[in-house]
């Protein structure tokens, strides 16, 4: 089965707490801390392997979490990092943040990596916190908690060709000639489901893939038919072989057809219009199919002569005007799939055509710097908050000084005074007394609340 989309959930490993500990060795009767850091929790990165050609792992496992890292230890021995996490996905795949629909990383490439969920830093232990004022602190952080989304996976299938034409005009019997791929072959609309991969062999020693793409259909880029599940397949292609039932056996006009089609890729992304394009006339041992072409060619050279106007009516079709672009090739290429007359002829110019354009399509790829944040307890850039009210509670918003709550360990009076003393430099209590807080009174920070009280 192929499957081309999935939403699953991913979770970086927490980082490991950091621990109290003195030196208690014979003869160091007032020994030091000792208590170590924990170890930094496993990312979750996606790499992609050239080998899968489908997301159909993830219709089996949709949730992804990665090892938290090591506990600290006594004696200064830090506890360990948790190893990352690495996910396979096939090439073409766009990772997408199911939140905000932010595009996290469009990974085309083999081996080609990004990190979708952090883990979590780990925590410091006691010996960190050791000053002149307090050298036997007994303090020490929690472990930092590691990111955590929702994300959906797109496939957009990566071959070299795309067929793209109405239902029933010979996709799938071109592919299953062409090449060793067997897709389903019936004489009824939408006999493809789900797009079909195929190495094609030219036969003087150059090869490439070919995608036989489900049907498309008026109001596929509106999603007609199942059309964006459909059209999304024919960004990833170099070559678009756009395939015409010459002989109308349905009763429809081809060039009408072919216009038809060539508007909903438009529609859908403008760059697909200036994609090079194969006109494949298929059907030809069918009697009326030769006079159809007849007309067809007419047709075709009396639209590229208007457009030709228009283009210099217009300036000459300056670069990045979108009315004035045009397909790089339009060149008709007669067939019979079905007898395989001038089959092989076709293989030749599309695999020509290849060796001229671009090894690879144009996609927009988004890079991630794989390097671990580093917390900071008090930066300046983590000093902005807000505070507001809310009946008779005062809530502080800082993203920020919730990560601070989060790995202080308030069972440690020490940790307790380390936290109030962080928001007493910032300005936090002196701006509460400023707004009317009095002592008893409710602070809400995140999901917790504390009591205001009056330092004397």
């Amino acid at each position: 089965m192929f499957v081309d989309k999935a939403k699953i959930f991913v979770k970086g490993g927490d980082g490991g707490d950091g621990i109290v500990s003195f030196r208690r060795e014979k003869y160091v009767p007032e020994g030091g801390p000792s208590g170590g850091d924990g170890g930094d929790g496993g990312d979750i990165i996606f790499r992609v392997d050239e080998g899968l050609r489908t997301l159909m792992d993830f219709r089996y496992q949709r949730h992804f979490k990665a090892e938290r890292g090591v506990k600290g230890r006594n004696k200064s021995m830090h506890g360990a990092n948790a190893d990352d996490m690495i996910v396979r996905v096939p090439p073409g795949t766009v990772i997408i943040d199911d939140d905000t629909q932010e595009v996290i990383a469009d990974l085309t490439r083999h081996d080609q990596e990004v990190v979708v969920a952090r883990g979590g830093r780990g925590g410091r232990g006691n010996m960190r916190f050791a000053t002149i004022s307090n050298p036997a602190p007994e303090i020490a952080e929690l472990g930092e908690e590691g990111q955590e989304r929702w994300i959906i996976l797109e496939l957009k299938v990566m071959a070299d060709v795309g067929l793209v034409g109405f239902p029933s005009v010979g996709k799938s019997t071109l592919l299953s000639v062409v090449s060793a791929a067997q897709p389903k072959i019936g004489a009824y609309h939408f006999t493809t489901l789900t797009p079909n991969l195929g190495m094609v062999d030219v036969g003087d020693g150059r090869s490439f893939v070919m995608a036989d793409l489900p049907g498309l259909i008026e109001g596929a880029h509106q999603g007609v038919g199942l059309g964006h599940e459909f059209l999304r397949h024919v960004e990833r292609t170099r070559i678009i072989v756009h395939i015409i039932d010459m002989a109308s056996t349905e009763g429809r006009d081809p060039f009408d057809d072919w216009l038809k089609i060539n508007d909903e890729l438009r529609l859908y992304d403008g760059n697909l219009e200036r994609r090079p394009q194969i006109i494949v006339a298929n059907k030809m041992d069918i009697p009326e199919a030769e006079e159809n072409l007849s007309a067809f060619r007419e047709k075709l050279a009396a639209y590229e002569a208007e457009r030709a106007v228009e283009t210099a009516a217009s300036g000459g079709g300056d670069e990045g005007d979108d009315q004035a672009a045009e397909p790089l090739v339009r060149e008709v290429v007669a067939i019979s799939a079905a007898s395989k007359q001038g089959v092989q002829e076709l293989l030749y110019k599309v695999a020509d055509l290849l060796d001229s354009i671009p090894e690879m399509p144009l996609v927009e790829e988004v890079v991630e710097v794989n390097e671990r944040k580093i917390f900071r307890l008090n930066p300046k850039d983590d000093q902005q908050y807000t505070i507001r009210r809310d009946n008779e509670a005062f809530v502080i918003d800082s993203p920020s000084i919730e990560k601070l709550i989060k790995r202080t360990n308030f069972g440690s009076i020490d940790g307790v005074q380390r936290f109030a003393r962080i928001l007493r430099n910032m300005g936090i209590d002196k701006k509460l007394r400023d707004l009317g807080a009095e002592e008893g009174q409710t602070i809400r920070i995140g999901d917790y609340e504390f009591e205001f009280v009056e330092r004397i």
